[in-house]
């Protein structure tokens, strides 16, 4: 699963409002959505700040601990 996968998922689980989370993180609506969607790159900074917006951990959105995904 990608990372934009897990955030998207997690937001989604807990019935949280996209544009209330990319308003608190700091980040534009708009590339908050297109992150979600898979079309736009999910920097570490963006990572950071929307896990501090959360209150989640970035290990946990990163899926640290779990087999690596290798696609290509």
């Amino acid at each position: 699963m990608h990372v934009y996968e897990r955030v998207r998922a997690y937001v989604e689980e807990r019935g949280l409002e996209p544009g209330a989370v990319a308003s608190t993180a700091g980040i534009p609506r708009a590339w908050f959505a297109a992150m979600l969607a898979g079309k736009r790159r999910m920097y570490a900074e963006d990572l950071r700040a929307i896990c501090l917006a959360l209150g989640v951990s970035a290990d946990e959105m990163i899926g640290y601990g779990e087999p690596c995904e290798r696609t290509g």
